[in-house]
């Protein structure tokens, strides 16, 4: 999982020469909530394959390494605490947002 902007993924206010329309910053016609919803599956994904190198390791599969597995545990815990501070600063975006005077 890639959390980092690149310059195809940044907005299109930011990038210098691109008129804003859809599948301008190159995501296609995905757009946030597609990018966003790709993200949480690849988080989900790195958790399955975290439980099941742990299932494999508890079996005592001599094809998986002990180490191999805490890698990936440890890949699927930052991924999901990336994922818990985008939620939390989405809910904290959106409260200010309500909370504004009009």
């Amino acid at each position: 999982m890639d959390l980092r902007l690149t310059p195809t993924t940044m907005p299109t206010a930011v990038r210098p020469g691109l008129a804003a329309k859809p599948g301008a910053a190159g995501m296609g016609d995905k757009g946030f909530p597609g990018e966003f919803k790709a993200a949480l599956q690849s988080v989900s994904q790195a958790q399955n394959f975290a439980s099941t190198l742990q299932r494999q390791v508890q079996m005592e599969n001599p094809k998986v390494s002990l180490e191999e597995t805490m890698v990936a545990i440890q890949k699927a815990q930052i991924g999901f605490q990336a994922t818990l501070h985008v939620r939390n600063r989405m809910v904290q975006a959106y409260t200010d947002i309500m909370n504004m005077q009009v």
